[in-house]
């Protein structure tokens, strides 16, 4: 399990942070003078150079957006403006996509964190840029909840890019762009001009998620474990009634594909924060279940992850037999037999940080910090100014065989995606922030 380093706190991590913000500006830079926008989104890196991968256009944000946190960390007007172009040239599209269940990532990641920092006072306030970011985020919030599917017995998830049938539990943290949304005043509106509430859905799909992607040791089924989640849960589309737990990105339904695991982890802790801002007593329920699932997920996590806080990319991956005690030592990135994701880590460690400051619990804030000293160091930061990428040894799609592996090696090692570098820099940003006494990092703010 991770062992915790109880004597770390914020500051401590300041030089690894701002070393990571100088290596971070070249390599935006460096995708930035190299990337034609016309092959795509940016997905993962081969040989250290940023490809793309069709499946789904869900990466684009990162790219942007990791512009914007660079200039939120550094002040570098270079990069605020390098975001706020890049935004308004490529990033429409990715606003009024009807095929995707990710616009808490795009969107969020841009347009979001743009009207974030002018309401922080970070940016010169200009009404007409104001009003442009607001419309974007309202009409992402209002095509994402359009994607639902109800289940029987009441209830709904905003469905997966597979179809009505899927519910992934990647959609947690892409929840954001409900709450935006709302907090902005907006709803869905529909046929015969019924109004449906943002904060309505967001409420039923993190019930539906907390109910049918986290486990809680009671039974469900013979791999039952506290705080495991599956990938996908699928639902019969004729009647609403949930049929099986399915994975697309990990070994197996009834193992723990570690992204999945980390996407609840942060997913669940940040609605937490933002559901504190609401003043209706009757969310008390609905925090109580997130909660429950994020305590869950975060000792999983905790209990199922080597010692210096980076998983492999499954719980349950085939051979990880093969490599003895390995939660009782570091992870291994160079190792035969099973890859590592660090990109899970990353988005771990966000999800521990933030359920350790909304509860007050030094373990889980601890634990947190750990994580993102481990990412900051080596072998997992990039400081190779050849290497496009900033958070080395992460993993996409390791079923579908997508993953680089090095010549020399058996499985996926050295490269980096997208939403890696993107939440390293996140997260920096939060505890950076948190050293200097700055304003708490929030999506809504």
């Amino acid at each position: 399990m991770v062992k915790v380093d109880p004597a770390i706190t914020p500051s401590t991590l300041l030089p690894q942070i701002e070393r990571m913000w100088q290596a971070s500006a070249a390599k935006i830079a460096s995708l930035e003078a190299d990337w034609a926008p016309e092959k795509g989104s940016p997905v993962f890196t081969i040989a250290g150079k940023y490809t793309s991968r069709g499946w789904t256009e869900w990466t684009q944000g990162f790219q942007f957006g990791s512009a914007i946190l660079q200039f939120d960390a550094t002040g570098d007007p270079e990069f605020l403006e390098m975001g706020r172009r890049r935004t308004l040239e490529l990033m429409a599209p990715h606003v009024t996509h009807i095929g995707v269940h990710d616009h808490g990532f795009n969107n969020v990641s841009t347009y979001g964190n743009l009207l974030r920092l002018m309401t922080e006072g970070r940016t010169a306030f200009d009404e007409w840029e104001k009003n442009f970011y607001e419309f974007a985020l309202k009409a992402s919030g209002a095509v994402q909840a359009s994607r639902w599917s109800t289940i029987a017995g009441g209830g709904g998830y905003v469905y997966s890019f597979n179809g009505p049938h899927s519910l992934f539990v990647d959609t947690i943290r892409s929840l954001r762009a409900l709450a935006v949304g709302h907090r902005l005043g907006h709803v869905l509106t529909a046929e015969n001009d019924q109004r449906i509430s943002l904060l309505g859905r967001l409420i039923e799909h993190a019930e539906a998620t907390a109910k049918y992607s986290v486990y809680y040791g009671e039974g469900r089924d013979s791999y039952d474990l506290r705080g495991r989640t599956v990938h996908e849960a699928i639902f019969n589309r004729n009647d609403g009634n949930f049929r099986c737990p399915s994975s697309q990105q990990g070994y197996s339904p009834f193992s723990t594909w570690t992204r999945g695991l980390a996407w609840a982890m942060c997913g669940f802790a940040e609605q937490l924060e933002f559901f504190e801002t609401l003043s209706d007593p009757g969310l008390e329920a609905v925090k109580a279940t997130m909660l429950r699932a994020a305590e869950a997920t975060c000792d999983f996590y905790l209990e199922h992850t080597p010692v210096c806080g980076v998983p492999y990319w499954d719980t349950g991956a085939p051979n990880l037999h093969k490599l003895g005690d390995y939660l009782d030592r570091p992870a291994e990135p160079f190792n035969d037999w099973e890859p590592v994701d660090s990109s899970a880590a990353a988005i771990g460690a966000q999800g521990l940080i933030r359920l350790g400051v909304y509860l007050k619990n030094e373990k889980y804030l601890q634990a947190g910090l750990t994580v993102v000293r481990t990412l900051l160091g080596e072998p997992y930061l990039s400081t190779d100014a050849a290497h496009q990428g900033l958070l080395l040894h992460s993993v996409y799609h390791r079923p579908n065989g997508w993953d680089h592996v090095p010549a020399g090696r058996k499985v996926p090692c050295g490269e980096s995606c997208m939403w890696g570098d993107y939440h390293l820099r996140e997260v920096a940003l939060l505890v950076e922030r948190m050293a200097k006494g700055k304003p708490y990092l929030t999506f809504w703010s």
